[in-house]
């Protein structure tokens, strides 16, 4: 099969959505248009998730990724509107056959959005769907005793509800930390969309695509102080239960 045609939307220059596009592209999977949510709201996310994986590496900005096409020829064109909403980011959309549409870290889209590519909207979660849906979810996965990983899958109107195509553990050692943890479900989570993209080019997404079912937690909400200091005490004195050492 060909390589999909697809839209990729992050929240600008976010660290999530960088890596993600390192790991699609290193593939050959380019999108035909990315779009970028230029937003306070975004700037506050992106500077809270480089604080959460401090002191690990970061991939290349978007801009330069994009130069490095340019270099070799293809040209990707970069959209960058106020918000991710069916207002600013569908008239860019309509008129493209789009097979999908992959996030690359956004905020919760809704509407017409999630109907408009031929085979769905896919997203790639850092936890473990279905037991660990909202925000933080290495620190509510510490915090609780849940395993750590990330999920891809598809978006619906719910929060990390859609039907998962993958699902991987992350092995978390002793000594790790937080930081550590969500940088490792950061990297993990694009490894995942890079996969994901292969299965569809080789036609293996209807034997993959399997139903999430019913979780026995919340869907978390970003995780505050109290329970990042509960967390980084659980790393620290290493009775997280599910150490692979």
């Amino acid at each position: 099969m060909s390589k999909p045609v697809f839209a990729y939307l992050l929240l600008s220059e976010h660290p999530y959505g960088r890596e993600m596009l390192r790991q699609i592209l290193s593939e050959g999977f380019v999108p035909s248009i990315i779009i970028s949510e230029d937003s306070d709201i975004g700037d506050e996310e992106r500077e809270k998730f480089l604080k959460r994986i401090e002191g690990n590496p970061i991939a290349p900005t978007i801009e330069n990724q994009l130069k490095s096409l340019e270099s070799n020829g293809i040209n990707v064109p970069h959209i960058n509107v106020p918000i991710h909403n069916t207002e600013h980011v569908m008239h860019h959309i309509e008129g493209m056959e789009l097979d999908l549409i992959v996030f690359g870290g956004t905020r919760i889209i809704r509407g017409p959005i999630l109907d408009h590519p031929k085979d769905g909207v896919i997203n790639s979660h850092p936890g473990l769907l279905p037991d660990c849906r909202g925000s933080a979810s290495p620190a509510w996965s510490v915090y609780h005793d849940i395993p750590i990983g990330s999920t891809t899958h598809f978006c619906d109107n719910g929060i990390d509800t859609g039907d998962i195509l993958l699902r991987r553990e992350v092995g978390v050692r002793r000594g790790m930390t937080y930081e550590d943890l969500c940088y490792e479900t950061l990297v993990l989570a694009g490894v995942l969309m890079k996969e994901a993209l292969m299965a569809w080019d080789a036609d293996e997404w209807a034997s993959m695509k399997m139903k999430q079912g019913e979780s026995d937690w919340p869907t978390f909400r970003n995780a505050p102080p109290e329970i990042l200091e509960v967390v980084d005490q659980k790393l620290k004195n290493q009775t997280y239960a599910h150490y692979i050492d």
